[in-house]
């Protein structure tokens, strides 16, 4: 498992760092990432590393070799608890070092992890439509015989298929403004996924759909998370403006 964990009264926290790799990624037996726990089955970065100040979590892809991948845990287990979200652990360069020896180090991105409670209230004027509604599955209907508008082409989505479930939109009149869907689901958790389109941003579109996302019946026992990249400052202020808890942070390394 390689942690390195001190105790408290924050040990929790640690727990739920367990659970959200155990939501976000598809481990083998050997707690070795086989990849993303996404539809679109992504491969998952060759080493994640996440902490908080009661202690770090390391995981290595599968296809990283057992030394190499030995080595990776050896160098991670001397990581002191990462207490600050805003500050890089002091090991990544040597596993920097280590794994570019078998293929370069092409991407490092530092992210942060919040929690985020089920049945979150937010108040804000949109209209919110849910997937599991006959009106969310009527709108579905309509955008696959029309077809997406630009703005959700020009983001990256590429049919109705890309509604993850569960999924909710807030509306502005007859434009959906922002969209929350499940980035990744797992029996014991779900991390949500958060697009606000152009023209509707920082008016509180993303909280909106945030909160009500968390009260979807299907995620009830579920831990929810809601995690960014730590340079999305538009991300963080949505965790603000929902005061969200900070629960630890995170660096994909690929």
């Amino acid at each position: 498992m390689n942690e390195r964990a001190s105790n408290g009264a924050g040990a929790g926290d640690l727990r739920l760092l367990h659970l959200d790799i155990e939501t976000s990624f598809v481990l083998s037996g050997s707690e070795r990432i086989e990849r993303e726990n996404d539809p679109d089955r992504s491969s998952g970065p060759r080493l994640f590393f996440a902490g908080c100040p009661q202690g770090n979590l390391a995981r290595v892809r599968h296809d990283v070799g057992d030394q190499p991948a030995l080595s990776l845990l050896a160098i991670a287990a001397e990581e002191p608890p990462w207490r600050d979200p805003d500050v890089l652990p002091q090991f990544l360069g040597k596993v920097t070092d280590r794994l570019s020896r078998d293929q370069p180090v092409v991407t490092i991105a530092p992210g942060i992890i919040y929690r985020l409670p089920n049945g979150l209230r937010y108040e804000h004027p949109a209209k919110i439509v849910r997937g599991d509604s006959a009106e969310g599955e009527q709108m579905l209907a309509r955008l696959a015989d029309r077809g997406l508008p630009q703005s959700m082409l020009d983001a990256g989505f590429k049919g109705v298929g890309d509604f993850w479930e569960p999924w909710c939109v807030g509306l502005a009149g007859d434009q959906v403004a922002s969209i929350a869907f499940a980035a990744r689901i797992g029996d014991v958790g779900a991390e949500i996924g958060v697009v606000t389109f152009p023209g509707f941003r920082a008016q509180g579109f993303a909280a909106a759909v945030t909160a009500s996302w968390s009260s979807l019946p299907s995620l009830n026992g579920r831990a929810l998370f809601y995690s960014t990249q730590r340079s999305n400052r538009s991300s963080r202020r949505v965790a603000a403006r929902l005061g969200l808890r900070l629960i630890g942070a995170s660096v994909r390394i690929n």
